[in-house]
């Protein structure tokens, strides 16, 4: 398993939500490209970024400190938040980000997706963030009508490699992550899934690790001590 240290931007500062709530965040450096190197000196090969201001934008506010990371690091970067259209997508790849992640787009836009997946293919990723059962979007501010499953079976018949499934209900909270769903899905599915949102302790890397799913994202975790990066990523081998 690959483990995926994750740093959310806003305003160019590391951050962390509480379940996605932006009212409830919590700056945890003033430097993320410092971070990213912690994370690289700890044995990190991947990092996850995420714009949340451009989850709500629809477009890159972060760019710069993602383009720090990207070439100042020998991380493999994949970013999501607020990718909605070619332009975008064209703009990471041209900055050195390796995949990106498309969420609400890959929900409300087929058309877009395709055409993303038919010139990138694998260094394009789709983010299922689930509330409730259902796949949320527009920085889980509202629910779309698909159901988990019936995501996961479109985005897999249309060709898509690897899924970051988030459950925003564990997300930011510390109580563990929502193992039944991850083996679920990674049993159910041929793509890579990668799980996020609330994975707490070692325990919860050891436990993904088992059950064999592609990677896991460490956020809070990470900032609070609570998961030391560099026994996390042995464990996930």
């Amino acid at each position: 398993m690959n483990v995926f240290p994750a740093i959310d931007l806003y305003d160019k500062k590391a951050v962390r939500l509480y379940k996605g709530d932006y009212a409830q965040m919590t700056v945890y450096s003033d430097d993320p490209l410092s971070v990213a190197r912690d994370f690289e000196s700890k044995g990190a090969k991947y990092i996850h970024v995420v714009d949340l201001e451009g989850a709500k934008a629809g477009y890159p506010v972060n760019l710069s400190v993602v383009e720090q990371i990207a070439n100042s690091t020998g991380l493999f970067v994949e970013v999501g938040g607020g990718i909605r259209n070619m332009e975008t997508v064209e703009t990471y790849f041209s900055v050195g980000v390796d995949r990106v992640i498309l969420g609400t787009a890959a929900v409300t836009d087929e058309s877009f997706l395709k055409a993303a997946l038919a010139k990138y293919g694998e260094k394009i990723a789709v983010g299922a963030d689930v509330a409730d059962g259902k796949i949320a979007i527009k920085g889980w501010l509202e629910k779309s009508e698909y159901t988990a499953d019936s995501f996961f079976q479109k985005m897999q018949t249309l060709g898509v490699k690897t899924v970051i499934c988030t459950d925003i209900s564990k997300d930011g909270a510390m109580k563990g992550t929502n193992l039944p769903l991850y083996k679920e899905m990674s049993e159910k599915y041929a793509m890579d899934i990668v799980a996020s949102g609330g994975v707490s302790t070692i325990e919860d890397v050891k436990a993904l690790a088992a059950m064999g799913v592609y990677g896991a994202i460490i956020g809070k975790a990470y900032y609070i001590g609570a998961i030391d990066l560099e026994e996390a990523v042995k464990e996930a081998k």
